[in-house]
């Protein structure tokens, strides 16, 4: 049997909508946020610290950043403000023992988890040298390898893994914008890479017809975007207005699958 998970990264430019997309995944969604986006998802939301406390438990938790009191509420997504990467490695941490009630992880974005970790790593007065530079790319390489691993969690695993990224074109692509070797390394571990883009498509027939913009996203090789997947092209070359929980559903929707009940 086959287990109904897998792994996502998207890179597109600024507002293209990577966070609304995210945001379909499977709740309930722990959601690392590096970038604020939070404030401008519209599920119901808590709040979780994990440096200083386990996750919170479904239908109960913090709707506030600033509160400690804890209420009964029937939340989708559980949001940790990343300002530090310490935070991040403390949610792994309690990702990586089984011990959460999260169906999808979102870190939004990794670009900017990546600067994260570059601030911890060097010191105020020193620039990067090449011992630092290694230090980094060894953070990182392990953290989304251990992100695509919970999706084959031996007690508990994740349905979702997504990671927004900028774009930057380099060497005539448009790549996910990571600094370093893990921009060469990343794209190899994850299931799906899509660049996402707005198109406006015709409504109708006729010199009459109108238009409206359509979200699609590029999961097939393109010389001029990074993008690919291990899926067996059973989410075609592009996807529509894509969401999560619809391209799990394309991919396994055949498959005898399971999950944990």
């Amino acid at each position: 049997m086959t287990t109904r998970a897998m792994s996502i990264l998207v890179h597109a430019d600024t507002k293209v909508g990577k966070s609304t997309f995210a945001n379909t995944s499977p709740a309930p969604v722990l959601y690392l946020d590096v970038e604020a986006a939070h404030r401008f998802l519209p599920r119901k939301k808590v709040f979780w610290d994990p440096v200083r406390e386990a996750p919170p438990e479904v239908g109960r938790g913090r709707v506030s950043a600033q509160s400690s009191e804890v209420v009964d509420v029937d939340w989708e997504i559980c949001v940790v403000i990343v300002r530090e990467y310490r935070s991040m490695v403390k949610a792994y941490e309690w990702l990586n023992s089984g011990q959460h009630p999260f169906k999808s992880v979102v870190i939004d974005s990794i670009s900017e988890l990546q600067k994260r970790c570059k601030e911890e790593i060097r010191t105020l007065d020193e620039d990067m040298n090449q011992r630092k530079w290694g230090q980094l790319l060894d953070h990182m390489e392990w953290l989304v390898r251990g992100l695509r691993d919970l999706t084959e969690h031996p007690t508990k695993p994740v349905e979702a893994i997504v990671l927004t990224s900028m774009t930057t074109q380099r060497e005539g692509k448009w790549r996910p914008y990571v600094q370093g070797q893990l921009a060469t390394t990343m794209p190899y571990f994850l299931d799906v890479i899509g660049y996402m883009f707005v198109q406006e498509v015709p409504t109708g027939e006729g010199p009459t017809a109108g238009t409206q913009k359509v979200r699609r996203m590029l999961v097939s090789p393109h010389e001029m975007f990074e993008a690919g997947e291990r899926v067996q092209g059973k989410l075609g070359e592009v996807v529509d207005n894509p969401t999560v929980t619809m391209m799990l559903d394309k991919v396994f929707s055949n498959n005898n699958t399971t999950k944990e009940e």
